[in-house]
């Protein structure tokens, strides 16, 4: 059994409930372990947060020239370089005994850091932000929650961060029988 879903949103806080609730409802419909399913939304949540507040510019352009015309909502990856974007993209695989989810937006993308970690390896103490930080536990929070995490970048413009775990299936998962 494979479900594969993708998602165009805007960079506005309400997405990411909205993703969040899509990728629950999917996979109780699958008949995925509720603790899984708790794990993955709330690692989704901590990427789309993370795409709504740094995936780029707010800033909305104002040339003469596109003024009076609409710009199609759907033409999200065929901006110009440079320019900012108002959307982000978040794809979710479903395949077998694997969800792989991927958050993908415009904005500078991550710098370079350590970009792929597995759920064997090690944390070193220089990755968490201190204790007393507002903010950048998001990240580190995915890492703990999923079996591979992948940060990277766009090729121009923009990050990716990917995730994938390991599921485990209710007894009474019907999709599972197919």
């Amino acid at each position: 059994m494979s479900i594969w879903w993708s998602l165009h949103l805007r960079r506005e806080a309400a997405s990411v409930p909205l993703a969040r609730r899509f990728l629950l409802g999917t996979m109780e419909t699958a008949g995925v372990d509720p603790d899984i399913s708790f794990d993955l939304s709330l690692a989704l949540s901590e990427a789309c947060a993370n795409a709504v507040e740094h995936g780029g510019d707010h800033a909305v352009r104002d040339e003469p020239e596109d003024r009076g015309v609409p710009q199609d909502p759907w033409d999200v990856w065929d901006e110009l370089p440079g320019a900012a974007s108002g959307q982000y993209r978040v794809t979710a695989y479903l395949d077998g005994e694997k969800c792989r989810i991927e958050v993908a937006d415009s904005g500078p993308g991550f710098p370079a850091r350590r970009t792929l970690r597995s759920a064997a390896q090690p944390h070193e103490p220089q990755q968490y932000p201190p204790l007393n930080a507002e903010d950048g536990r998001g990240l580190c929070l995915i890492e703990q929650l999923a079996d591979h995490v992948h940060f990277g970048n766009r090729p121009g413009s923009g990050a990716v961060v990917s995730f994938d775990k390991v599921l485990k299936w209710r007894k009474d998962a019907l999709l599972m029988v197919s």
